[in-house]
């Protein structure tokens, strides 16, 4: 292990492993399959990229989300490692120079989706990288993906034991933050696991408080709170509007707030983004488009004002706040309409059949795909824009798409920023005919060289389309027309800048009449669902037992104590005291009234001194409607008979 520690310390910086991290590593290293399960912010990724780093060769890294594949390549490039990933939104030319990079260069890290597993050209080049330079390290990243049982299922990563079999002998090391016991044994069985190694941090956060409330007025409760509990917080939402509407309330009350969401432009998003984080502004105001990747120690609360659909996402997006292991909140706000929304909402999420096939059949039309056409490239797709063009209300296109995802026949990919790429497809000399014979191009041909050299004929670079324009004296719109024309002719391969999610036909398009769509697999799923749903209407309704424990035995976890710091413990811990006090006050009640007669209920007040007045008071009611006590006619406290008897006993 002193190598990783080298490693460790060289690369990011730091002089020790987080607790667990070491056990992954060296687990891994011996070449057992690791599943490891840390909470979020736990530090997933350095389990993987330190193992990946100790020993020669390639890791692959399988990952769902763009966005995280993104962030990570540019952080382990930031610090010198060769990392480099492939996703939608990439031309079929980049993606073939970018795996021969990986046969013919030192690249550390590979990421991809997984659905890129299963193309014939991914197989084909993963086989000769690792007869030539080796695969070390196979890593899942949000694994829970894999189960049909887990809350976020990608059919997808059921083709990750197919590159098992290319590569029997590299272990695999699957990461999650969530994963049920049932999950946990389906990832096992799914990858096909041998010699495993099942490492869990525990789910529970010492320093996180949980609570449900229960209020009329919300909003009020939560400017309240946040007036309450200063420093950074999360206010999670369930739609784009609400976002906005909430953000501007806390602007009106004076709490320096932004909202945040999918629809926003790369440029937008990137400035509420470093805003938050830097603490320009206090509060974010998101959907859960907001959080994934960012890892920000200071958020002192997260408070979710409409409901989550399962305890899975609600662990993750609370589980925001306090990884500086100072204390922090996570709160629910709710009221009985809220449940009502989240059953209606749970029940529209699993579409009937019919609907399935209609919102696939636009999609067809919306592209113009011939049945039996299988196009290579993801299109950009934006909901607003589909939803319109077909009349149709935007949560349907949306659940419609989620289930054609699940029967594994498209792809839509959280919203991301794609620079506009371009690369020469000619050599030199090729270049310099055609500048020859086409001379009008000349100028453009040598203003690329110029801004970016030779690079432009070996890889895709990134260009700023204003730049160029400028130097050429022309608008932007007449070079992207040149562009385009240059690359119908083969000229050069231009990808333009991409800021929406991108949709792919994993399959070839279908008619609607073959359309194979499993029912029986939809059922299931509903009922998975549902389940959920009622976890988490449990959750916000036990109000006997600790929160910690509720959230901990729903991840498989049964052994651990009162946290001491939820509500419900914390209104059992007051209970406890109070329950203390009564018996205490009871007795000196009692003590002082056999032997005195003089005392009402304000002067045993003044006699007795209790140190919780309240308390008092309602016990003193409580034994006169009891008929324990009552009042004389000069409004003198006295014993009934019935309590004499019960004290002289």
């Amino acid at each position: 292990m002193s190598e990783a520690l080298n490693i460790l310390r060289k690369y990011w910086g730091y002089n020790a492993f987080r607790p667990l991290q070491e056990d992954i590593i060296e687990a891994s290293l011996k070449g057992n399959d690791v599943l490891a399960l840390l909470p979020t912010g736990g530090g997933k990724s350095i389990c993987f990229q330190v193992p990946a780093m100790v020993n020669d060769g390639l890791c692959i890294v399988i990952s769902p989300l763009i966005a995280l594949m993104k962030d990570q390549v540019y952080q382990l490039k930031k610090r010198g490692i060769s990392a480099e990933s492939i996703h939608a939104g990439m031309s079929k030319r980049e993606i073939d120079h970018l795996l021969d990079n990986c046969v013919n260069s030192d690249v550390k890290f590979l990421y991809v989706s997984p659905e890129r597993l299963k193309t014939e050209l991914f197989q084909e080049r993963i086989k000769i990288a690792h007869q030539k330079r080796g695969v070390n390290l196979i890593a899942v990243d949000e694994a829970h993906c894999i189960s049909q049982w887990g809350y976020d299922f990608r059919p997808a990563y059921l083709e990750i034991a197919t590159i098992r079999e290319l590569l029997p002998e590299v272990p695999v090391m699957a990461l999650t933050a969530t994963a049920t016991l049932k999950v946990k044994e389906d990832i096992q069985v799914k990858l096909e696991f041998r010699h495993q190694k099942v490492l869990t941090k525990s789910f529970s956060r010492a320093n996180l408080s949980y609570s449900v409330r229960f209020e009329e007025h919300k909003e009020r409760k939560l400017i309240e709170i946040l007036e309450r509990i200063r420093g950074s917080a999360v206010v999670y939402v369930s739609s784009r509007r609400h976002a906005k509407e909430i953000a501007h309330l806390l602007l009106r009350h004076k709490i320096h707030a932004d909202f945040y969401h999918a629809g926003l432009s790369h440029e937008e998003r990137n400035k509420k983004q470093e805003d938050w984080i830097h603490n320009r502004t206090r509060v974010i105001v998101s959907t859960n488009a907001f959080g994934m990747g960012i890892d920000k120690p200071d958020v002192r609360v997260v408070i979710h004002m409409d409901l989550p659909g399962n305890l899975e996402a609600y662990y993750q997006e609370a589980g925001r706040a306090g990884r500086d292991e100072k204390k922090a909140f996570g709160v629910i706000l709710c009221h009985q309409k809220d449940i009502e929304d989240l059953r209606e909402r749970t029940k529209n999420s699993l579409p009937e059949v019919k609907l399935i096939k209609e919102v696939y059949q636009m999609l067809g039309n919306y592209y113009q795909l011939a049945n039996g056409s299988h196009p290579t490239e993801s299109f950009d797709f934006d909901f607003q824009v589909f939803s319109k063009n077909f009349e149709r209300n935007p949560i349907e296109i949306f659940n419609g798409i989620k289930v054609l995802e699940s029967q594994g026949l498209i792809l839509l990919s959280e919203s991301f920023y794609q620079p506009s790429r371009l690369m020469f497809n000619i050599n030199q000399r090729e270049m310099y005919e055609f500048q020859i014979a086409n001379a009008v191009f000349d100028p453009l041909i040598k203003a690329i060289l110029r801004f970016y050299g030779g690079e432009v004929y070996n890889s895709p670079i990134v260009i700023q389309e204003n730049n160029i324009a400028a130097a050429l004296g022309i608008t932007l719109d007449a070079l992207k027309k040149t562009f385009i024309h240059l690359k119908e002719r083969n000229v050069l391969e231009y990808l333009p800048q991409k800021d929406q999610p991108q949709l792919t036909f994993l399959l070839p398009k279908a008619s609607v009449d073959q359309l194979n769509i499993d029912s029986h697999q939809i059922e299931s799923r509903r009922k998975l669902i549902y389940a959920k749903m009622e976890a988490v209407i449990a959750y916000l309704h036990n109000e006997d037992r600790c929160r910690t424990q509720q959230l901990l035995e729903y991840f498989g976890e049964i052994n651990y104590d009162r946290c001491g710091v939820c509500d419900n413990c914390v209104e059992h811990k007051k209970k406890e005291v109070e329950d203390g006090l009564r018996k205490k006050y009871h007795q000196q009640i009692m003590n002082i009234i056999v032997d005195a007669h003089d005392f009402d209920l304000e002067k045993l007040i003044d006699v007795l001194a209790p140190e919780n007045v309240k308390v008092f008071t309602t016990l003193a009611s409580e034994l006169i409607d009891h008929g324990l006590l009552y009042f004389d006619e000069f409004g003198k406290i006295r014993p009934s008979k019935k309590n004499i008897s019960k004290q002289q006993e």
